[in-house]
């Protein structure tokens, strides 16, 4: 069979046919079978094209986590068409700027989202179908439930290719959100991880799929995966992605921000197998909670739980092992990686083993480059680019500049180097030094300095600032300016000058005032004065809390 004839949708109604009454979904109290979930996806196709969103067409998924969320993207694939992931934190600039640059035909969204949908549509004419996910829409929009009633004819399933389209949008180190095309061939590829604990190989055709998943079942190996990250980030939807090619359930919890004792709840209740976290950020308010209700009398009933993987932020030693404290049996295992190019290191930690912070073990199709393309030596101390070179996205959407800068080729292999810096230590082992830029990673999502300047500085009072990284045991990093304003400007009224603009993750938690503001020479930022400055203030911030 030909293999370029094949994408996600084939597979997964493969694994429809073949485990109709399994469970592919569970969100909250409502399921999904895979019979059901391939129904729904097979109404929102037709209802797309019933509206002449075909091949190609690019689809906005500007929404939380839901059902419905991951039958609309099924149904994306069963057409072709090309779902976008949107941050549903955008304000109204924010999100046009997207669904501009990505030709969006089309847009997904809540009901909690509509008052920021609706300002655009005027200025994006090319936006010509709007559904709402949830409750009843707006008259310039159609809810997805009546859309999915609608009946039309199932949409045809000749045409799809390997070539089609996935986009995921990362906002990365050079400001402006870029979307990277994953196409579906790549999308099956890099789930040989999942597939090799199993001694099985991603599905090549239909057969195949039906295959894998009739002797996973058989093993009763099926996955249950917990996602709470959201799916509009690539560490969320990778997973589900990676879940349903096994012909396993995606489990979510309803909360649209982490509620540790719900999903905790959920996990015993669903008998969660596979957790997706995403480091820190998640790992220490779910450590409070298994504490907590050890402490009340209450624990959770975690046995089912094999394995917790992390990626997007830092996952320390300490917080490792406070988790493991309640799941001693549990493999953790955190990813380092990029919407650019997965696979680029892991560090594993078994339940015999020692936990470690941010001590990886490079995979077998990465390495780390110096500038000039040589290959950094271990134990020699020297810097270097991680740089991924298995199975690789495209390239940026209408950025061939950006593309070849990121997606290198280094002695006639294609690498992609997305900017971590690192050391190769003597053991093999790499140090994550960090992004060679200023880009802030605060729970998971990247804030590009120089846009929340550029939106402090438009306020006449302000003077000049720069916004940096601070260290934080929540976040990971929390967004600070350093900033010399005139006096008569309270921080209040500077921050709300730049809300209606920003999203709120974006928003500067601290606002650092110096007399005078410093520039190098040559006049570009100094970031490095502006971080220590950042940093002396948080701590006499942290220290006077403290006191």
């Amino acid at each position: 069979m030909d293999t370029t004839a094949f994408n996600l949708a084939d597979a997964f109604e493969a694994i429809a046919a073949t485990i109709p009454d399994a469970e592919a979904i569970v969100h909250g109290d409502r399921r999904r079978t895979w019979a059901q979930f391939d129904a729904n996806a097979d109404a929102f196709a037709a209802g797309l094209l019933a509206r002449r969103v075909e091949r190609g067409a690019k689809v906005g998924f500007f929404a939380h986590n839901s059902i419905e969320y991951l039958e609309a993207q099924y149904g994306c694939f069963k057409i072709g068409a090309v779902p976008c992931n949107v941050n549903f934190r955008y304000t109204a600039e924010e999100l046009h700027y997207l669904l501009d640059n990505a030709d969006a035909d089309a847009v997904l969204f809540d009901g909690n989202l509509a008052t920021t949908v609706e300002p655009v549509l005027a200025s994006l004419p090319e936006l010509r179908v709007r559904v709402q996910l949830d409750e009843t829409a707006p008259q310039w929009a159609i809810g997805y439930q009546q859309l999915i009633a609608e009946g039309h004819p199932p949409a045809p399933r000749a045409g799809r290719t390997s070539d089609d389209l996935w986009f995921l949008y990362t906002g990365g180190t050079t400001g402006v959100p870029k979307a990277v095309m994953w196409d579906h061939a790549a999308l099956i590829g890099v789930t040989s991880t999942y597939f090799a604990g199993l001694r099985l190989e991603p599905p090549r055709d239909r057969d195949h799929a039906a295959r894998n998943v009739a002797e996973i079942h058989s093993r009763h190996k099926v996955i249950r995966m917990g996602v709470a990250a959201p799916l509009i980030h690539g560490t969320a939807n990778f997973a589900a992605q990676a879940t349903h090619l096994q012909g396993g359930c995606v489990v979510m919890p309803t909360s649209r921000s982490l509620d540790p004792e719900e999903l905790w709840s959920l996990v015993e209740r669903e008998r969660v197998t596979n957790m997706a976290i995403v480091g820190d950020v998640f790992g220490r308010p779910l450590a409070d909670e298994l504490e907590r209700a050890a402490e009340s009398g209450t624990p959770y009933d975690l046995g089912s739980v094999r394995v917790i993987q992390s990626s997007g932020v830092m996952w320390s030693a300490p917080v490792k092992d406070r988790l493991r404290a309640w799941l001693p049996t549990v493999v953790m295992v955190d990813a380092l990686g990029s919407s650019e190019g997965l696979d680029l290191a892991t560090d594993v930690t078994r339940s015999d083993g020692v936990a470690t912070t941010a001590r990886f073990r490079l995979s077998d199709r990465a390495g780390v480059f110096t500038e000039d393309g040589r290959p950094v030596v271990p134990g020699s101390g020297e810097r270097g680019l991680m740089a991924s070179g298995g199975i690789l996205p495209l390239g940026y959407y209408k950025d061939p500049e950006k593309t070849a800068a990121t997606y290198r080729v280094i002695d006639g292999k294609r690498w992609a180097v997305a900017g971590d810096w690192a050391t190769v230590e003597a053991d093999g082992t790499i140090t994550l030094l960090g992004r060679g830029s200023m880009c802030i990673n605060t729970g998971g999502e990247k804030v590009y300095p120089e846009e929340v300047e550029e939106m402090l500085k438009l306020h006449p009072s302000v003077v000049d600032c720069n916004v940096v990284g601070v260290s934080d045991a929540r976040w990971g990093e929390r967004v600070v300016a350093v900033a010399e304003v005139d006096d008569a400007l309270t921080d209040e009224e500077l921050l709300a000058h730049v809300r209606p603009h920003l999203a709120g993750y974006k928003i500067p938690k601290e606002i650092v005032r110096v007399d005078r503001f410093l520039r190098n020479a040559n006049g570009k930022s100094d970031y490095q004065w502006a971080k220590a400055v950042a940093e002396e203030a948080s701590g006499e911030i942290d220290a006077a809390s403290s006191g």
